[in-house]
């Protein structure tokens, strides 16, 4: 085999360090933006939540809509009588925090990602240093989705899927705070108003057939009140009749568990008896030639035999002839002869 030149390998091999260059560049950028991830040191501070129920380490901490640092570790520590979440972030060094400063876990978005955003507080205050901890009277949990959505239930149940996510992604923005968005939910709202107008004629004719279907039923409320009232003297009876009917069952059990056993002593008799039944009608299937015979001929014999018994309760046979062998006893003559 000849040997490879240097030269037919060098640009395959360029190639392959150009793309895979390029290759980890963009899952360090992919990394970047799904992780959160910074390549700076930055300034580590705490936080108490009450609840962080849905946030990760690795979520971002954001200043008016902007990343600025990231969630590092989530732990329980004591605080005073209860247990609280103690959340340690970092945030971008060029980022001062005062001590007044509000941490407030938010939904980034439907899939339940969350992210911690800080607010000025108000009278500003001195600059917070590193590790130190934001209290739980300047925290708030995220919202409850649980709860709001199940406000908004009846709303929902008339809007397509796609509306839905919109206006649910819009319901979180507003309470959380984003009144930027409440201009875009009274659109949705109206769409909403529009979309029930439109079926109108829809809800109009469920209604008049709920309304023929009560009148049928008040039409018929005698006849339904006498059939409720036959039901609940049915169940009295039964309830009156409860000791009976448990002796019964038990009864039925007994008679149940006493067929049982009898059938359990007669399957040998009965199995034997099958075997014997089987091999009758072996012997009656391999001779059916026979038989057949037998009960052809069997007619006329029976007719003959019917025409002995014809005068009367006895039967006459008249034998034409007779024949047979003669013994002759010789010791009568010896004796005559002595």
């Amino acid at each position: 085999m000849r040997a490879l030149d240097g030269r037919h390998i060098a640009g395959p091999l360029t190639k392959l360090l150009i793309f895979a260059a390029v290759t980890l560049a963009m899952t360090a950028v992919l990394a970047q933006t799904l992780g959160s991830l910074s390549f700076t040191a930055g300034t580590t501070y705490k936080a108490l939540f009450s609840d962080v129920t849905g946030l990760l380490p690795g979520d971002d901490v954001r200043i008016a809509g902007v990343a600025v640092g990231r969630v590092d570790g989530i732990r329980l520590v004591t605080s005073g009588p209860s247990m609280v979440a103690e959340v340690r972030f970092r945030v971008d060094d060029q980022v001062p925090l005062a001590r007044s400063v509000l941490a407030k876990v938010r939904y980034r978005n439907l899939v339940g990602q969350r992210y911690v955003a800080l607010t000025e507080g108000a009278g500003g205050g001195e600059p917070l240093r590193e590790g130190d901890t934001i209290p739980l009277n300047q925290t708030s949990p995220a919202l409850d989705l649980t709860v709001l959505f199940n406000g908004f239930q009846p709303l929902f149940s008339a809007l397509s899927p796609s509306d839905i996510n919109q206006l649910s992604y819009e319901i979180i923005q507003v309470f959380q705070g984003e009144a930027g968005t409440v201009t875009s939910l009274v659109h949705h709202t109206a769409s909403l108003t529009a979309t029930l107008a439109d079926r109108d004629q829809a809800i109009a004719r469920i209604i008049s057939n709920l309304n023929a279907v009560l009148t049928t039923v008040d039409e018929h409320d005698a006849e339904l009140d006498q059939t409720v009232r036959q039901l609940q003297a049915f169940l009295s009876g039964l309830s009156g009749d409860r000791a009976a009917l448990s002796s019964a069952i038990v009864s039925i059990g007994a008679l149940s568990t006493a067929a049982s056993s009898l059938l359990n002593d007669a399957r040998p008799s009965i199995a034997a008896d099958l075997d014997l039944l089987t091999r009758l009608s072996s012997n009656l299937n391999a001779n059916s030639a026979t038989i057949a015979n037998t009960l052809d001929n069997l007619g006329p014999r029976l007719k003959a035999i019917s025409s002995t018994m014809a005068t009367g309760s006895w039967v006459n046979f008249y034998a034409c002839e007779l024949t047979g062998p003669i013994k002759v006893d010789r010791s009568a003559d010896k004796q005559c002869t002595g």
